[in-house]
This record gives structure tokens, C-alpha cells and sequence, in this order.
């Protein structure tokens, strides 16, 4: 698929609509935003700018020159800000009021990037519709009191998922291609408003995107490896709700297409739901209603803090009643991630490499042939960053129809199937990562700085820790090795941020003293890295959200590592002396 206008099958308005677009983006297309004020400082408020990764000053304070560090010239200044982020919106329906899409040299490019701003206006542009549009139907009595009861207790994360899905692959006529729909849902949602069942029609439609990202062009299949994926749907105001999708084969007999089984939910555990899948796929053998009460007793049950297990007790004919053990990791921060897939696809130096060009928040695709390896290791990717978030756009695996994504000039973090690799592979001034077994050199396109990045002696220090790993470890043992490796780097970096944030009188914000924390780091190396990653996204908003806070101390895994890390520093200084 060179262009989405050369495919009219694929047509995006005819299988979503132009109101599919509800208040989630595909995958996770959400940017934050600090807005101007009039005294030069911003508001706390974040919005929604569809593939704009733009930071916009919030301080007139600039980063320090330091007399020891060369100048830059504007073209690295320009690569340094967050990912070579431009200050135009790129690609928004609001591109009048913000700034037009920026002159592209390649006209067939430009061309692509207009037709994706187009499609992405056309999906948002429902959500604004809908909002004035009246409820017609609202529910009435008990049910509209069991509506709220049911999205509170969701919402407090006491139910596993929101909804279970099935989706087939349906031969459409008088052709030979094959479109996904929702054959099976659970639970039905009933009473709701006419407003919110169509907002819920539309999203239904567009996971359909994400369980057959391929596309139309399918046959029937006598075999089929089972595989298991996930993909992000992120809301306008930030909140996140996960995909997990297992497709295989259905039961019978002959050439069939496969079909997806989809699982949304607010919570990231991707351990668990696999466990989950395998329940669910062992009951549909048997039949599509063994299916049904295994779900029902799964959203009654409460979900297990950290560490601990929750047991379902299910029948199936012939077996009997099972118990069903699920059990969440300690470390729930890691809870969605295998960091096995990626260290089997890289060695522990390629993986620096990739960590180097997404902390400086660079465009980064990978390639594979498994809908699994991208999004497990994309999701790797992104935990190495910890306990900085990626900000930009992540789609852990893109949809044949969105591929001119790819030509997006904004950060961002995808996932693309092996065989549109020559739709990749023409971009520049990107990282993309082959995955595959039979690869000669996983770097097909790179710019060529990703190894002078990070500082030596700190690059070393990591390779050191990945070393110390057993090669027997896995699960929850690997995660803990390997996230510790590169906590310690930003602990060594940054780590001393708390120490630089003002407060004024009680109940004011904290105000982060950029300059003194520039000039504390040592040595001059570390500062000059330093000074690149302060001018991120991810973290300007974690400074950002710091200063939100009130004074004292902090909690969390970072905040831990670093009262560690200072208090051995102050061992070693006594030492000395």
C-alpha cells in the first residue's frame, strides 16, 4: 500500500466512518501540552493535539551555556529539542489556529502527510460533533444507578476488564477479501444513552483495526500459530485503556480464516491476561457458551493487589469444577512488560543504542513479523524509560492503513509488520530496529550518533549490570535486573532534581531552579547529555508534575533508588576523609 488513496477497498471513511474517531487515539496518540499564560508561566491543563509532539515554552528561561561546552549550531540545537520536535501543530484539525503543516521537500510525502491530517481530522471531528448532540435515551430508575455503581467500581479497578470481544474475519460479497467484525461481545451494555452507545459502536469498530492490523487481504487457513498481542487506546484526558488480543484458529474442519479474541481493560498486566486467554481459548473449543460464566466470574472478582492471587472457580463438562490461580507480580510497575522478547531480539549493546535514541525522544520503528515480538518489545522500550513516560505517539503495532504515519516529522515509538518494510525504509533522520531472526544488522536505518549519546563510563556501567543476569533468569527476576540497570543511570544523572525545586508559601507550586540544577552535575560529559535530555517532553512534564506536589518526601521505586544512591555517596565521601 503505497498510498491510503490508491486502495479505495481500504478505504478508511468506509469501514469507520467519519465519526469514528471517539476520544481515544489510535493506539496511543496522546501528546501533552503546556499552554502559555500571559506572565510567561502555563497552565496546569492538558490537552489533546493529534500527532503534534510540540512542546511550546512554558519559561523564558533558556538551558545555561556552560564556558566549557562547545555551541551548538542550529541544526543540532533543533535535533536536541525533544526529538527534533518542530513548533508548528504537524498534523491537527486546528492547523489555522496553531500553525499550518510545515513545507515538506518531497512532494509525494507532503502529499501523504496532508492526506493523514484529512483522515485524522475526520476521526476527531465526530467527538465535537457528538458533544452538543442531545441524549434521547438516558436509562431510568435502577438501571441508571447500576451504570454508575458498575463504572465506579471499574473505575476503582476492582472489575479485570471492561469487555470481552470476539472478532471474525467475514468474506465480503461478491469479492475475495475479508473484513473483521465483532461477532461476540461481553458483557452487553444495556441502557446506556443513544450518545454513548454510539461512541461505544465506534470504538468496537475501531479495535477491529488493531486485532487484524493487516488489513483485508486474507485466506482461508487449515493452520494457524496462535499469537498474543496488545495495543493502547488512549482517552483525550490522558487515561489509558489496554487491548489484548490472542487470534488462532477457530474449531472445525477445513480452510478457515482465524478470528481475535479481545480483551479491554484499564489495567497493564500482560502476564495475566495471557493466563486469561488460555482459559478463554480452552472453553471455546468446547463451545462459545462455556465462555460466558468464566467471564462473568472473573469481572465479580476483585483484582489482586501486588504480589498476591486471585482464584476463579469454573466448570467445564467432563473436567469438572477448576480453580483458576491468578497471581499479579511484585513489582506491578512492570506487570506489562517481558523484557525477555527484547533482549532475545538484541544484544545488551543494541539495546543501548535503542535506549539512547528513545531517552532523546527520536522516531523509532521496528520490524518484525510477529504481531507479539512488536508489541512486547515496544513495550520494553518504553519501561526502559522509567520513571519518565513517552509522551509522543506509540502504536505498538500500526494498522496497514495508517502506515503513512511513518511519515509523521513528531517522535514517535511504532511498530510495523516486516512485510511494509519498504514503506519504511525510504524516511530519514530515524531509527528502524529489524527484529527478525535472520537478520544481518538489526539497524537498517539509524543516524548514525545513537553510540556517543550516552556518557561512557554511565553506558558501561549499564553493560555491566545487564552482564551480572543470569542467563537462566526470566519473568519477574529478568524485569528486576534489567529495569535496576537503567533506573541507576537516571538515579546518576538526575536524580538530584528534588533538591532544585523552590516552594514559596504553603499551598503554592514549587518552582524548578533549572539553571543550579544544570551547573550541580559533574562531570562535564554527564552535563552535556544532561543538557539535551532536560529539553524533553517526558521530562519537562515530570518536572512538571513535581512541582505540583507539596513539599516532603516522595514515594516510589526512583525515589527510593535515590535516598540509596546519596546515602552510599555520603558513605564513600566519609571514607575518604
Amino acid at each position: 500500500m503505497d498510498e491510503i488513496s490508491q486502495q479505495p477497498q481500504v478505504n478508511l471513511e468506509q469501514q469507520l466512518s467519519p465519526n469514528t474517531r471517539r476520544s481515544f487515539g489510535f493506539s496511543s496518540l496522546r501528546i501533552k501540552k503546556r499552554i502559555n499564560s500571559e506572565d510567561g508561566g502555563f497552565t496546569r491543563r492538558r490537552g489533546l493535539r493529534s500527532f503534534s509532539s510540540t512542546r511550546e515554552s512554558s519559561r523564558k528561561e533558556s538551558v545555561p551555556e556552560d564556558d566549557g561546552d562547545s555551541q551548538l549550531s542550529g541544526g543540532e540545537k533543533h535535533m536536541m529539542k525533544t526529538g527534533e520536535q518542530p513548533k508548528g501543530n504537524i498534523i491537527t484539525d486546528v492547523s489555522e489556529k496553531h500553525g499550518a503543516i510545515p513545507s515538506v521537500e518531497d512532494d509525494g510525502r507532503q502529499g501523504a502527510l496532508k492526506r493523514f491530517s484529512a483522515m485524522w481530522s475526520s476521526l476527531r471531528k465526530g467527538k465535537r460533533d457528538r458533544v452538543k448532540e442531545p441524549e434521547l435515551t438516558e436509562p431510568s430508575g435502577m438501571e441508571a444507578a447500576e451504570n454508575t455503581t458498575r463504572q465506579h467500581r471499574y473505575a476503582s479497578g476492582q472489575y479485570f476488564f471492561e469487555y470481552l470481544v470476539v472478532v471474525s474475519l467475514k468474506k465480503a460479497k461478491d469479492s475475495n477479501t475479508y473484513e473483521p467484525q465483532i461477532t461476540y461481545q461481553f458483557p452487553k451494555r444495556d441502557g446506556m444513552a443513544r450518545s454513548q452507545k454510539e461512541e461505544e459502536e465506534k470504538t468496537l469498530k475501531a479495535i477491529t483495526l488493531f486485532c487484524f492490523p493487516e488489513g483485508i487481504n486474507w485466506a482461508p487457513l487449515t493452520e494457524y500459530h496462535s499469537e498474543t498481542f496488545s495495543f493502547v487506546l488512549t482517552e483525550i484526558d490522558g487515561s489509558r485503556r489496554n487491548g489484548y488480543c490472542r487470534r488462532l484458529l477457530p474449531g472445525g474442519r477445513g480452510a478457515r480464516p482465524p478470528e481475535a479474541y479481545c480483551i479491554i481493560s484499564t489495567l497493564a498486566c500482560f502476564g495475566l491476561f495471557s493466563k486469561i486467554f488460555d482459559e478463554v481459548e480452552k472453553r471455546r473449543q468446547i463451545s462459545m457458551a462455556m465462555i460466558y460464566p468464566f467471564m462473568q466470574k472473573l469481572r465479580e472478582a476483585p483484582f489482586p493487589a501486588p504480589g498476591n492471587t486471585v482464584e476463579i472457580k469454573s466448570f467445564i463438562p467432563e473436567s469438572g469444577t477448576e480453580i483458576i490461580s491468578l497471581t499479579r507480580p511484585l513489582d506491578s510497575w512492570l506487570e506489562h512488560v517481558n523484557f525477555a522478547t527484547l533482549f532475545d531480539c538484541l544484544t545488551d549493546q543494541q539495546v543501548l543504542l535503542v535506549f539512547a535514541a528513545a531517552v532523546l525522544e527520536r522516531r523509532i520503528v521496528f520490524i518484525a513479523d510477529e504481531l507479539g515480538t512488536l508489541s512486547q518489545v515496544i513495550h520494553a522500550v518504553a519501561a526502559l524509560l522509567y520513571p519518565f513516560t513517552w509522551q509522543h505517539t506509540f502504536i505498538s503495532i500500526v494498522p496497514e492503513i495508517l502506515i503513512d504515519v511513518v511519515m509523521a516529522p513528531t517522535p514517535y515509538l511504532l511498530g510495523v509488520q516486516k512485510r511494509l518494510l519498504d514503506q519504511v525504509t525510504d524516511q530519514t533522520d530515524l531509527l528502524v530496529v529489524d527484529l527478525s531472526e535472520d537478520k544481518k544488522d538489526p539497524f537498517i536505518v539509524s543516524i548514525g550518533d545513537e553510540g556517543s549519546i550516552l556518557p561512557s563510563k554511565l553506558q558501561a556501567e549499564i553493560l555491566e549490570a545487564l552482564s551480572k543476569r543470569q542467563n537462566a533468569s526470566v519473568g519477574e527476576e529478568l524485569n528486576r535486573v534489567v529495569s535496576e540497570a537503567f533506573l541507576q543511570f537516571f538515579v546518576k544523572t538526575v536524580g538530584h532534581y528534588a533538591s532544585y525545586v523552590k516552594y514559596g508559601r504553603a499551598g503554592e507550586r514549587g518552582v524548578f531552579d533549572k539553571r543550579s540544577f544544570y551547573k550541580a552535575i559533574e562531570p562535564k560529559v554527564t552535563r552535556h547529555f544532561v543538557k539535551k535530555f532536560i529539553q524533553t517532553q517526558m521530562f519537562d512534564l515530570f518536572i512538571q508534575e513535581v512541582e505540583q506536589q507539596q513539599p516532603g518526601p516522595q514515594q516510589g521505586v526512583f525515589h527510593k533508588k535515590i535516598l540509596e544512591y546519596q546515602e552510599k555517596k555520603k558513605k564513600e565521601k566519609t571514607k575518604k576523609h
